[in-house]
């Protein structure tokens, strides 16, 4: 995951509606299942996914009183976290 994608994924949010987040997630979701896709492709493509989850997850928790920067730093505290444990 990078914070500078998720960042500016936040802003488009904000700007318009997460709605064009989570029909994009479909999308990619579902391009996931050609079967001639490539490892590289497929390595992409989750990239995409995981900045797009973190995006959403970023603005719920400013939804819920977070401030932007609380809410990045805390997303991230989270993921190398798990990075962490495993």
């Amino acid at each position: 995951m990078k914070l500078p994608v998720i960042k500016h994924l936040n802003q488009f949010i904000e700007d318009n509606d997460q709605d064009y987040i989570t029909e994009t997630l479909e999308v990619l979701e579902a391009l996931t299942e050609v079967p001639s896709l490539k490892d590289e492709e497929l390595d992409v493509i989750g990239e995409i996914i995981s900045n797009m989850y973190g995006a959403l997850e970023v603005n719920k928790m400013i939804k819920g009183g977070m401030t932007k920067k609380d809410a990045l730093n805390s997303f991230m505290m989270r993921v190398l976290g798990a990075i962490d444990k495993e």
